[in-house]
């Protein structure tokens, strides 16, 4: 895993594996600034718009581009080239009316996947922690920092909190409106986000419960009904009986 420290620099060959950079050509490259997504789950605005989308020829084309505003992120035009762009994100270019989202992907780990244009105001987030704040209400902590508030009309009988942790929330873009809430449970579909089996897609057939999350193991089966396992820190639930978001062909039948 790649370390941040407290330089405003990072090196090449420092940089996450699946970066698109040249370690050999040159010795520094971008840096993500502190945000929603850590550095070795994300990629920075700049190397997205350079070296993926082929938008720009240099880092100084790609970062006037940017600071021009043709860029959104989760429906916000974000012109910090350094903004990290992380796990079920969703990336539109204003001018084109091209939409992709950010996923797990075998072998490369993660890739940006263009989507239809209907889907670019969902994003489903995972929820990682909640807390009771003042008055009872219910926050929930996501994946990508994102915090909602469930408010609670008798903190006493929380009828409205139906809601656990390592469950998925579709929610619109940007206002966070719940649209829907799928929990972890066996019978629903979940995507890889790390480990040697990342990217693969599967039906949740068991989850062996550890201590911890690293330690619990999840017992999945693809669509050709080959079995596989993963540690729980890895599942992210994405649908009932169907992926609630578009994947690339073959993911899933």
């Amino acid at each position: 895993m790649a370390r941040m420290g407290g330089q405003r620099r990072l090196k090449a060959l420092a940089a996450p594996a699946f970066w698109p950079v040249l370690r050999k050509e040159y010795k520094w490259t971008v840096k993500p600034r502190p945000g929603p997504h850590p550095m070795e789950y994300s990629l920075p605005l700049l190397l997205i718009v350079r070296d993926v989308l082929g938008y720009a020829s240099t880092g100084r084309e790609a970062r006037k581009l940017i600071a021009e505003g043709h860029f959104k992120v989760d429906g916000r035009v974000r012109k910090d080239y350094k903004y990290p762009v992380g796990f079920m994100d969703v990336l539109e270019v204003v001018d084109t009316g091209e939409v992709y989202r950010f996923i797990p992907y075998p072998v490369k780990f993660f890739k940006l996947h263009e989507i239809p244009r209907d889907e670019a105001l969902l994003k489903p987030v995972r929820i990682e922690d909640k807390t009771t704040v003042k008055g009872g209400h219910i926050q929930l902590n996501l994946h990508d920092g994102r915090n909602i508030l469930v408010r609670v009309k008798d903190p006493r009988n929380p009828v409205e909190d139906v809601y656990k942790t390592m469950g998925t929330l579709l929610i619109t873009l940007p206002e966070q409106e719940i649209k829907d809430y799928i929990p972890l449970e066996e019978g629903n579909i979940a995507i890889i986000s790390g480990g040697r089996n990342v990217g693969r897609v599967g039906k949740i057939m068991n989850i062996q419960r550890g201590w911890g999350r690293r330690r619990s193991i999840v017992t999945l089966e693809d669509p050709s009904g080959n079995l596989f396992q993963t540690s729980l820190e890895y599942i992210f639930v994405i649908g009932r009986d169907k992926p609630i978001i578009t994947l690339p062909e073959g993911a899933w039948r």
